[in-house]
């Protein structure tokens, strides 16, 4: 079956920063939209950025504008988050997700999901 693995998140210091990455087994990539998510304490789990089969079209919460930057390597299997000027606010344990779907942000567009990785911003 299908395999996300994240990377080991961490602790990071407000302004900080952090890459995520997450690679996947039994599902090519290069035929995925691939997309983080996020979730804190006592909320809803939101879309954070989404990246599409080619890697040529991507989407961000705004809340992550400017801040984030989602990429992939197809040929390693891989996609990546940068997290750069982190703050408290994007404490959160963060989900790697894969869909057939083209470019996708909605949660329930998504078929298969890492485990998640917790990241921790210290103000």
């Amino acid at each position: 079956q299908v395999q996300l693995v994240e990377s080991r998140g961490g602790l990071v210091q407000a302004g900080g920063s952090l890459r995520l990455s997450c690679a996947a087994s039994r599902l090519s990539i290069s035929i995925a939209t691939m997309g983080w998510f996020r979730q804190a304490p006592g909320k809803e789990r939101e879309f954070v950025a989404a990246s599409s089969w080619s890697g040529g079209y991507t989407s961000y919460a705004d809340s992550v504008k400017g801040r984030f930057t989602i990429s992939r390597d197809n040929a390693k299997n891989t996609v990546y988050l940068e997290m750069n000027s982190l703050q408290p606010e994007d404490t959160a344990v963060y989900y790697c997700a894969a869909t057939i779907k083209p470019i996708a942000t909605i949660r329930d567009d998504y078929n298969y999901w890492g485990q998640g990785t917790q990241v921790t911003v210290s103000s």
